[in-house]
């Protein structure tokens, strides 16, 4: 094993003239071979030489992008005296004739990256949508959306189900409590969450759950509330366990002609309309309603669904709350 770098070893390394040139241009951008030619204006077999020698003594760190390879300083990462002799030779770099011109060359080299992608987006502009979709998906970005919850949030999936959703959400946040009244549900949703240590099942229906008051930050019901035969109570109850400012998120169908589901499904109601969905998250003492349709995936066969969204207020606020509104 190669003994790491010491002091006096590292001073012919940092300090030749080209490759002390070469990390000052890396301090701040991760550099391809071909672009650190065009910054330093030295021929591609002398800059990969000096390259060579400063990853060996450890001042780089280097990644393959594509056919390239892309380098950057790892100078702040070294140990103390090497970072205090890289600060000497910095100081001695950057006030020179070489250095002023990379940094005026290097400037050059990133306007070029930009003008290239700026061309890109300027030719592409009406197809980006489609390409973009064509590589990652329409809905690449909705569970990225769920790094902006609390970490330490306390959320609980009503009517978890097999835990699709729980999953979801658990990376991202402190604790989730699923609960379902079905055995076989929490039977596939403990094995589908079981590498989620933040998770716990509880056996519980949405009429009478098995939470404290004030416990959960937010809570999510998800097509669940057409199956239950009281959704004022599911509701109420939903309101009861979340703290002053926690949320509720309900998503489930509007209002459709598939009579069908009673039977095949168990479904108790045939959707929501906003009115209804409105009072009855109003008459739990909720605020701050917002419901809104969710875009049709192209490949669903069921009825269109909406989001609602509501805020459980503190006791001051409860007391002169204003009727639920539509909220745009």
């Amino acid at each position: 094993m190669r003994n790491p770098p010491t002091l006096f070893g590292q001073m012919p390394v940092v300090g030749d003239p080209m490759r002390s040139r070469l990390l000052l241009a890396l301090e701040r951008h991760a550099l391809t071979v071909g672009e650190l030619c065009s910054v330093v204006q030295a021929p591609q077999s002398t800059v990969s030489r000096h390259l060579k020698a400063l990853a060996d003594g450890g001042w780089l760190t280097s990644r393959a992008e594509g056919t390239n390879r892309r380098y950057a300083s790892a100078a702040s990462q070294l140990e103390a005296p090497l970072r205090s002799l890289w600060l000497l030779v910095r100081k001695e770099t950057v006030g020179t004739l070489p250095a002023q011109q990379d940094e005026r060359r290097l400037a050059q080299v990133l306007a070029t990256r930009r003008s290239r992608s700026e061309e890109f987006f300027r030719a592409g502009a009406s197809q980006w949508d489609q390409l973009r979709d064509d590589l990652f998906g329409r809905r690449f970005f909705l569970p990225a959306l769920l790094g902006l919850l609390d970490e330490n949030a306390v959320i609980a999936d009503l009517g978890c189900g097999t835990g699709q959703v729980a999953e979801a959400v658990a990376p991202f946040v402190g604790h989730v409590i699923g609960i379902d009244s079905s055995p076989s549900m929490r039977k596939a949703a403990a094995k589908r969450l079981a590498k989620h240590r933040n998770v716990e099942l509880r056996a519980g229906t949405l009429e009478a759950l098995p939470v404290g008051d004030g416990e959960l930050d937010a809570a999510m019901m998800f097509l669940v509330l057409h199956h239950v035969a009281d959704p004022a109570r599911c509701i109420a109850e939903a309101s009861r366990v979340l703290k002053p400012g926690g949320r509720l998120v309900v998503v489930d169908m509007l209002p459709h002609d598939r009579d069908e589901y009673r039977s095949q499904m168990g479904h108790v109601w045939l959707g929501f309309a906003e009115a209804d969905v409105l009072r009855l998250l109003g008459e739990a003492g909720l605020d701050h309603v917002r419901m809104l349709p969710l875009p049709a995936d192209p490949k669903a066969k069921g009825p269109a669904l909406f989001a609602a969204r509501a805020v459980r207020p503190a006791a001051a606020q409860r007391q002169n709350r204003p009727a639920a509104r539509r909220i745009r």
